[in-house]
């Protein structure tokens, strides 16, 4: 099962980067722009072939791939150039790669609570001793607000409270269509080694209708987005460091090891299992690729966004210089987190 859960792991994290591209791809024809080549993976090709004058290919290493734009780091008198285009044209171009993330996100949400329900923030029980109970809080009770920020699903709660460790909560919750609110003081758990409120959900999803589906895909989706906020605000802060970062090898293999794990209980739980990976790296590389980084779209927006406010684009040669910078580094991080995953798995 070890060679197939890498050929499905190595094919979803495909998906993600097709998906990425594919938005990049899709809005520059429409600008007009003269797309050179769209390609899945690097390297040399494995495959290639001409459409009507793109050139599409599937290379050897399977991380990662690219949408070749006409003039995209050079300056060109041809108006199918993307230097070309006006200002908006490049910005909805660049835009449309972490989008088609979002949307692949939301899409694979559809499918994954169509199938499975949410896990709604329902209280299956509280323990005895804990705040919960000390509150009057019961099974049944329905959490809405965690000290105003908006509950939606039970994951929100547990994020919440593992990033806010010892705080006080102010807990909105429902009870037979009543609202009530309570103040909690998470007591800390030599069991557990966190502090807990005292709450049980047992896990059980709710299955939806199809507006409710639908409106909990976007709610899963914006789930995932914070969480890789957060986990950035955590790096920044020194709470996590590289041993916790992740790069494409360290991806495949713990896809893998899940395709295996889950193998004994069907395709249906590998199909459902690798969706929701899917999901959280969609989302991921959405947000990724949004941040004001050289070489990445967040970066070249920010020349955009320059650009507008001084009514002249940057002198393109400057720009391509710290885009070059920006990829070199980012190169060099992406080796060696690589190591480390490799180190991680053979060593």
């Amino acid at each position: 099962m070890t060679g197939v859960g890498i050929i499905l792991s190595i094919l979803a994290f495909s998906l993600l980067i097709v998906s990425h591209e594919f938005g990049h791809f899709i809005v520059a024809k429409k600008c007009g722009v003269y797309v050179e080549e769209f390609s899945i993976g690097f390297g040399p090709s494995l495959i290639s072939w001409k459409g009507e004058e793109t050139r599409y290919s599937i290379k050897l290493i399977p991380f990662g791939g690219s949408c070749a734009m006409l003039g995209e780091d050079e300056s060109m008198a041809d108006e199918r150039a993307f230097t070309s285009k006006n200002v908006f044209q490049r910005m909805a171009i660049l835009f449309a790669g972490p989008l088609f993330n979002f949307i692949l996100a939301f899409i694979l949400s559809i499918i994954v609570i169509g199938a499975m329900g949410v896990d709604e923030p329902v209280l299956s029980e509280v323990m005895e001793g804990y705040p919960a109970q000390e509150a009057g809080m019961q099974a049944g009770d329905r959490i809405t607000k965690l000290n105003d920020e908006n509950i939606h699903v039970y994951r929100d709660v547990s994020l919440y409270i593992a990033l806010h460790q010892g705080e006080n909560l102010d807990v909105v919750y429902e009870r037979d269509g009543q609202k009530y609110e309570t103040v909690i003081v998470p007591k800390y758990s030599e069991e557990y080694q966190s502090y807990m409120m005292g709450i049980v959900v047992n896990g059980t999803r709710t299955r939806l209708g199809v507006l409710g589906t639908l409106k909990y895909s976007a709610f899963e989706v914006g789930y995932w987005i914070r969480y890789t906020f957060t986990s950035l605000k955590m790096l920044i802060r020194g709470r996590v460091g590289l041993q916790d970062m992740s790069g494409p090898v360290g991806m495949v293999s713990s896809m893998t090891d899940m395709v295996k794990e889950s193998s004994q209980d069907g395709l249906f739980y590998i199909f459902i299992n690798l969706a929701n990976i899917c999901i959280l790296l969609s989302a991921n590389l959405g947000v990724m690729n949004l941040l004001p980084i050289p070489a990445l779209d967040g970066g070249r927006l920010l020349f955009c966004l320059i650009e507008l406010v001084r009514g002249k684009p940057v002198d393109q040669e400057k720009e391509a210089a710290v885009h070059t910078v920006g990829i070199l580094l980012l190169f060099a991080l992406m080796f060696v987190i690589m190591f480390k995953d490799i180190w991680q798995i053979f060593g």
